[in-house]
């Protein structure tokens, strides 16, 4: 049961991308935020990933849902893909990224919201995109 796979991501087998659990699972999810945290994977209700509806989460999840949070300073940073995937999918998935991101814009605010966007690989060098071309 739950106690099992805790004590499997405690002992550091993490097999998962996405971790979502229900309100009184936190107790026990918990216990894993110092596993869980570091890697991203902490349940969180504002992404979605605490909630009563697991079946619309695993739903929204494996559609390809994008998770991001915004860092104080205004920056986002989310994965769009991998190196391996074709032209068109990145180009479509940092699209959506730009979406999301615009749709999440707080109504309070005033003037240009994306100001600059970069892309890179993990260890790459960020290239700068052209703001115009990601809006649709």
């Amino acid at each position: 049961g739950a106690e099992d796979l805790a004590e499997k991501i405690q002992a550091g087998q993490i097999d998962f991308e996405r971790c979502i659990a229900t309100p009184d699972m936190m107790p026990l999810v918990g216990r894993l935020g110092r596993i869980l945290g570091p890697r991203g994977l902490m349940p969180n209700p504002k992404l979605g990933t605490v909630t009563a509806n697991v079946r619309e989460a695993v739903e929204a999840a494996k559609g390809g849902q994008i998770q991001f949070r915004v860092e104080k300073a205004g920056i986002v940073h989310a994965g769009v893909g991998k190196a391996s995937f074709p032209e068109e999918k990145l180009v479509a998935n940092v699209k959506a990224l730009v979406d999301a991101v615009n749709r999440a814009k707080p109504s309070g605010a005033k003037g240009t919201y994306l100001k600059r966007a970069h892309l890179s690989s993990t260890m790459g060098p960020g290239i700068r995109l052209e703001i115009a071309s990601l809006v649709s």
